[in-house]
């Protein structure tokens, strides 16, 4: 299976892991705290990390650190000189940076990285990123025609500097120019004439990471990415995902096999499942959960409020319980409500996480994955940590070693390069099935 792990900032995906005694709170600007936690990933054969992004500042500062890394790119040309092979992923959004730039910054990472890099390639929407440029945002569908010419513009420069160009020839040629091209792309957001001044990386060009979204963002990644990301709540809505996907892929005249299904999974390990659950107190002892015993309210189907927040719930409280019955995290709270849990240790499971999240053994944690992997509802799992500072050196000392055992994992790097940790085809420049129905009049 693929395993990578979503670095946020330096501390964890839990607003309150920068208040931790163990933690140092000035992590956030602290590169060589990235970088222990990326060589802990790759200690443990992870295939991949990936730095999500806002181009904006997102979190109250007042109560918690900012939820997302500096700047993605920097942060990445820091850690592919201090980690030799895991992969590397950045955000980087279509909508304020020119084809050009993207297209130079990226590959030359690559380039540096040899052959390591991956661009979550996404639209920006949120009204505070088009202020920090100076612009309203523009209808949804307006957003995705610029992702369309970019991601073309993009992929035709990184194929402008051809194989055929050779390598350096100190007798007196150091690269063909007949293989060294312009692309001459011009459309109605964006353009460039090209060629790059970059040659193939190790492992061509960077692969194409991309969200499985609205029905715009899903028609788009099934024409480019190399790899699709989802955020199910059960292996059904999984499964049915998948398959909504690789019926779009094949709509777009791609192969279904070509590309990679991964879904975002949470992790708090413990010896036991109590410590597990302890850890998550810990936690959110400083953050407040009024909001969340509201909400738990609800989901479990009482009117009245929680008031004994430590005991389990009172008779008369189990027999008013109604979950909702297509809604996962209802269902999930009324079975730990029925189980004895009290509501403060119900919220400690974790069921209010966008993702599924598993707080327990690395047995247990080795038994999710297991379960979705082997029901073929995802190739991989992109996965997140309240802790980076303790959990991803637990995932890798203590959950890796069961997957190998169970023939679940790989030993080792079998490649070099991110795209053979994923299992992907070879592939360079824009795709010859995208440039035929592509609207570019010099295509």
């Amino acid at each position: 299976m693929i395993l990578g792990i979503a670095l946020t900032n330096n501390f964890g995906t839990h607003a309150a892991t920068w208040r931790m005694p163990h933690v140092d709170p000035n992590a956030y600007t602290n590169i060589d705290v990235t970088v222990e936690h990326v060589r802990t990933a790759e200690r443990g054969g992870l295939q991949f990390i990936f730095i999500a992004d806002r181009l904006f500042l997102y979190g109250n500062l007042a109560e918690a650190n900012p939820l997302f890394n500096m700047d993605p790119i920097i942060t990445l040309a820091a850690v592919t000189q201090a980690t030799k092979k895991i992969g590397l992923i950045a955000t980087v959004s279509t909508t304020f940076t020119e084809p050009y730039l993207m297209a130079r910054q990226l590959k030359a990472l690559d380039v540096i990285s040899r052959g390591r890099v991956g661009w979550n390639a996404i639209p920006s929407y949120e009204p505070d990123a088009f202020a920090n440029f100076g612009k309203i945002p523009p209808p949804r569908e307006n957003k995705y025609e610029r992702l369309h010419e970019s991601i073309q513009v993009i992929q035709s420069l990184w194929g402008s500097w051809g194989y055929d160009a050779g390598k350096p020839d100190q007798s007196g040629t150091y690269a063909n120019s007949v293989h060294i091209r312009t692309i001459n792309m011009h459309g109605k957001y964006v353009g460039a004439r090209g060629p790059l001044p970059i040659p193939p990386s190790d492992q061509g060009q960077p692969v194409i990471v991309m969200p499985a979204s609205s029905h715009y963002g899903l028609h788009a990644a099934a024409m480019y990415a190399d790899v699709i990301i989802g955020m199910p709540s059960s292996i059904e809505e999984s499964l049915a995902l998948r398959k909504t996907i690789l019926n779009t892929v094949s709509e777009a005249g791609r192969d279904p096999k070509e590309i990679k299904f991964i879904v975002f999974v949470g992790f708090t390990i413990g010896e036991t499942k109590q410590k597990a659950l302890d850890t998550r107190r810990a936690l959110d002892v400083h953050t407040d959960l009024k909001m969340q015993l509201t909400r738990l309210c609800a989901y479990l189907g009482l009117k009245q409020e929680l008031t004994q927040l430590d005991e389990p719930l009172d008779p008369i409280q189990l027999k008013s319980l109604r979950p909702h019955p297509y809604d996962q995290r209802s269902i999930e709270a009324v079975r730990l409500a029925k189980e004895g849990w009290s509501p403060r240790e119900i919220l400690s499971h974790a069921i209010f996480d966008p993702y599924p999240t598993v707080v327990g053994t690395a047995e247990q944690v080795a038994d999710h994955l297991q379960e979705w992997f082997e029901a073929d509802a995802a190739d991989g799992f992109m996965m997140n940590f309240d802790d980076f500072h303790t959990e991803i050196s637990n995932f890798v000392d203590q959950v890796v070693p069961i997957l190998r055992n169970r023939g679940l994992f790989h030993e080792d790097y079998e490649g070099t390069t991110l795209r053979d940790h994923l299992g992907l085809s070879p592939h360079y420049g824009l795709d010859p099935r995208i440039a035929k129905t592509a609207k570019w009049p010099d295509l």
